[in-house]
């Protein structure tokens, strides 16, 4: 089973059609966004696989689909972290699925304290402090 994190937590699967259906595209870490834009007719989710939390390269399919128009369901798939929720949300991700068992290890408050992802950039960091001068 897994889970499904959004900004207002942990959440079960709402996408009924299957992950094997002809409106869904599953991209490994090492796709292609300019091939794959070409392509995006009728995909209404595109599941970007991440084989280990310390493989960055979804972010950058991510916010490169985003760049060239797709505005379908975005979703990060596999080894994402809590600590990564907020990059997921800022590159484009809608959401992120995870295994129960990291769900167990990393539990939904863990998740949610990331889930105010706009706040908390570098760059309002750096307002905030240029303010309170």
């Amino acid at each position: 089973m897994t889970v499904l994190v959004t900004d207002t937590g942990f959440g079960p699967e709402t996408w009924t059609t299957g992950f094997e259906a002809e409106n869904v595209l599953n991209l490994a870490s090492d796709a292609d966004p300019i091939e794959v834009a070409k392509a995006l007719d009728g995909i209404e989710m595109i599941r970007v696989n991440f084989p280990s939390f310390a493989d960055g390269r979804g972010f950058t399919i991510a916010r490169q689909l985003r760049l060239l128009g797709y505005d379908g369901r975005l979703r990060a798939e596999g080894h994402v972290i809590a600590d990564q929720y907020a990059m997921a949300r800022r590159s484009g991700f809608d959401e992120v699925e995870i295994s129960d068992d990291l769900a167990t290890r990393q539990p939904e408050d863990q998740w949610l304290a990331r889930a105010n992802w706009q706040a908390h950039d570098y760059q309002a960091r750096v307002r905030a402090r240029a303010a309170a001068k």
